[in-house]
């Protein structure tokens, strides 16, 4: 018989955790699972890439109601007499205000968001909350299911949490999954009790299908000069990522006399200051905030030099694809950086730093022969991660 899989992400909008999900439901042999996904918000890029055989649960009217801006969805409850859920609504506002923290907000807004949210009806045999905080919260607290599995993508320690309040929740979780080796030791040092939970299932890619979504445009992706080279960055337009170290890294490099030009692919809450700094520093010409891109293959293919900024990452699954299509890399050397590169070997892991990201940069626009001799590493590399599967496999067992 086959088993009943429910995964819950908050939505399927831009973001390596999203691209992660759908490349693993894709893999999914739905002969021996019946799936269905939760998702918060059913708007985002990559819902079109959701397989057939899964069922996208529908949200209630109440949660519809809650995630109007406040006045309406205050009124809206005062209406309905349901004083409960206009007073919790008033409160998450109010909550989300007094505190800078997102990942904070999240994890305290979660109690007055719950209650807008009705328990799912249907039983599973494994719930997978697919993302840290209010996934998981879902997971514990929403799903009737035999086993119960917590999704952390990132360094937990990077991410601004309470571990208190996660606790209690992990508690809840029969596994908890990580992206990475370095992710899963910083888990264990932080939740020891739940130390014989954490596993490790790195994100799934596959060569033969990047291969073939990366040959879908014919021409280049790119209006590049003969004589400047491609440098591309992929990431959510937000503060994790580092973006205000590429843009003024940009400017040394220019500055210096190098020709390029530098494309960012992602889209997020920081694309209206990160579009200021670019014109302040006068890199209009230079740097191009691309917006989000449901294959960003081409345009990894036909660049010449993949850069990863970030200030901390879980395993970035661009730089995964990065490598599959053969890229020289730039990362900076974040806690799980050595879980993605051979440094001097994939490409170069430089500090957390704007001039030493220029200098990283700078030697390989300078060395081609360093550049070839990374592409022609990388491409005698079997990296496909598909065998990851069975790993979920037997934990769903």
């Amino acid at each position: 018989m086959k088993k009943n899989i429910l995964f819950v992400i908050p939505s399927l909008s831009a973001g390596g955790a999203e691209r992660s999900l759908i490349n693993l439901i894709t893999q999914i042999d739905f002969n021996q699972y019946n799936v269905d996904l939760f998702l918060f918000s059913h708007k985002g890029i990559f819902m079109d890439l959701v397989p057939e055989n899964v069922q996208v649960l529908p949200l209630s009217e109440s949660y519809y109601r809650f995630i109007k801006p406040l006045l309406p969805s205050v009124s809206q409850f005062l209406v309905r007499r349901n004083a409960k859920l206009a007073y919790s609504r008033f409160m998450f506002s109010y909550k989300s205000r007094m505190s800078k923290s997102v990942s904070i907000n999240e994890q305290e807004g979660w109690k007055y968001i719950a209650r807008s949210i009705d328990l799912v009806e249907k039983k599973y045999d494994v719930a997978i909350g697919f993302l840290e905080k209010t996934s998981i919260y879902f997971c514990a607290e929403k799903v009737n299911a035999a086993k119960k599995i917590g999704w952390v993508h990132n360094d937990y320690d990077k991410l601004g949490m309470n571990p208190y309040f996660d606790q209690g929740y992990f508690a809840k979780m029969d596994h908890i999954v990580t992206v990475s080796e370095e992710c899963g030791h910083i888990l264990k040092q932080r939740f020891p009790d739940q130390h014989s939970k954490i596993e490790v299932i790195h994100n799934i890619v596959s060569p033969k299908i990047i291969n073939q979504l990366a040959d879908l445009v014919e021409k280049d992706v790119y209006d590049r000069k003969s004589d400047e080279l491609v440098i591309l960055s992929i990431g959510r337009l937000h503060a994790q990522k580092g973006f205000e170290l590429s843009i003024k890294a940009c400017r040394i490099l220019l500055d210096k006399g190098y020709k390029f030009q530098w494309n960012i692919i992602g889209e997020g809450e920081e694309r209206e200051k990160l579009s200021a700094l670019i014109t302040s520093e006068g890199l209009d010409n230079n740097i191009k905030l691309l917006g989000l891109k449901v294959n960003p293959y081409p345009y990894i293919k036909q660049a010449d030099i993949y850069v990863q900024t970030s200030w901390f990452e879980g395993k970035a699954i661009a730089i995964d694809e990065a490598k599959i299509l053969n890229k020289p890399i730039v990362i900076t050397n974040f806690s799980t950086a050595k879980d993605q590169i051979k440094d001097g070997v994939e490409g170069l892991i430089v500090d957390l730093d704007v001039d030493a990201i220029a200098v990283g940069i700078s030697k390989l626009i300078e060395d081609q022969e360093t550049r070839t001799r990374m592409t022609k590493y990388l491409s005698s590399l079997h990296l496909g991660t598909e065998d990851e599967i069975h790993k979920l496999y037997k934990i769903l067992e």
